[in-house]
């Protein structure tokens, strides 16, 4: 076999069941009552409706021995069924899979573990069961242990380890462990920040080292960039888009929603908790005009505005990620005098910030806005973009400036100064 994972026409289909529409989830007692009143009722009326639901549909690609492979798309696209049908968890529906090697995978923490056995016991039943010898498992144990950090527990039943315990132990295991085929969902969602940092160290030393093929589903699209060469889009079940990393991942953040420059929400439906509610978040041109459309050389006004429900004190946060995922900076008020620290009273506020002229390169940014209360977060909305915004160089009144797309994740026009030192000798 050329491809050592092939991927035909697969299809799987979960049959859900729904509540009939007007009835409620009763207690027995409800029940009870019902049948006395109303005793014949249970004959006639199903409660419970069935429905047929596709989590995958029609998938097809193939994969490379060595290739890196990034899967992404939004929640509830299929991205984790189609990593449990490759690892033969679940069966499909229809189509059929190819895997040629050895499978280690890393689908939700502590997959595969006992947790009555200790850490050093389901070291080796993991390696077990993905068909190592002892020997083999002998080799990398240190290192295993070593990047888990869980020496002093090794031998403690792994029911008694933290959360984060068990996730580290569970990416070392499958990251340390020979396989052919790694599947790692979400790791990087996981886990403290030095964790995080640390795993994403090993999976570019996994991809650095070549050899072993590497199925990377992420929300990470910045981990996505820098590890993967091919990636496919995933959308309600179906292939949306495969190819370069890049363009996949460019194709999947302009199609999320709130791709415009201004986002306003009713009091009734804004994001909200007990203190306050988001009302809207805006993308200004120097005109003060809402826009997508922005003129690199030109400021660009940033702008959310809230209702606060009760008296606070509030920090409101602006986060600009570029067209690959990459987080560009965060900005707070926090160093204002007047509203770094202010407490608010009850009623309707706005902030803003200004992006300098000719500091962004050009293309597609995504605005995330959320307010805070010290270190408590209370309004949160970077899980989806807030606002987005292009950012084009018109390449007109420059003075000889180049027009175009610069190299690096920024362009600022910085000063420069020269001078003749001397004549040459």
């Amino acid at each position: 076999m050329n491809h050592i994972i092939e991927v035909e026409n697969l299809s799987k289909k979960y049959r859900i069941s729904h509540q009939k529409e007007g009835l409620r989830y009763g207690t027995l007692r409800d029940e009870l009552t019902d049948i006395f009143r109303k005793p014949f009722l249970w004959l006639t009326s199903k409660k419970k409706s069935k429905e047929d639901v596709w989590a995958l549909k029609n998938v097809n690609f193939k994969v490379e021995p060595g290739e890196i492979l990034g899967i992404i798309g939004p929640n509830g696209a299929g991205k984790t069924t189609l990593l449990k049908i490759l690892t033969r968890i679940t069966p499909p529906t229809e189509g059929k899979v190819v895997v040629g090697g050895r499978v280690g995978s890393l689908l939700e923490v502590g997959t595969g573990f006992h947790p009555e056995l200790t850490g050093r016991e389901n070291i080796y039943l993991n390696g077990a069961i993905l068909g190592m010898r002892k020997k083999e498992i002998d080799k990398k144990f240190d290192e295993i242990v070593e990047f888990a950090g869980i020496g002093k527990f090794l031998d403690t039943p792994l029911k008694r380890y933290s959360s984060g315990m068990s996730v580290r132990l569970a990416f070392s295991v499958a990251a340390h462990l020979d396989t052919d085929i790694l599947l790692v969902d979400e790791v990087l969602a996981v886990g403290d920040a030095a964790f995080q940092k640390k795993s994403l160290s090993k999976m570019q030393n996994i991809v650095a080292g070549g050899g072993r093929t590497v199925l990377f589903v992420s929300h990470n699209m910045s981990a996505i960039s820098s590890l993967c060469n091919r990636t496919i889009l995933l959308r309600d079940g179906n292939i949306a888009a495969q190819g370069s990393t890049p363009q996949v991942v460019a194709e999947y953040l302009s199609s999320r929603d709130n791709s415009s420059g201004e986002t306003v929400w009713s009091f009734e439906d804004a994001p909200s908790s007990e203190l306050v509610k988001l009302r809207a978040v805006r993308v200004l041109n120097e005109q003060g005009k809402v826009s997508f459309d922005m003129d690199i050389a030109k400021p660009i006004n940033l702008e959310v505005e809230f209702w606060c429900l009760r008296r606070t004190k509030m920090t409101s946060f602006f986060h600009l990620y570029n067209q690959l995922g990459v987080l560009l900076f965060f900005t707070a008020n926090l160093h204002d005098k007047v509203w770094g620290q202010m407490e608010y009273k009850p009623g309707l506020y706005r902030c803003s910030c200004k992006i300098p002229a000719n500091f962004l390169n050009e293309g597609t940014y995504f605005v995330n806005a959320y307010l805070c209360n010290d270190i408590n977060q209370l309004t949160d909305v970077r899980k989806e973009p807030a606002v987005s915004f292009r950012a084009y160089d018109f390449g007109t009144g420059r003075g000889g400036y180049i027009a175009g797309q610069w190299q690096g994740l920024i362009r600022p026009l910085l000063p420069w100064t020269g001078s003749r030192i001397e004549d040459l000798p």
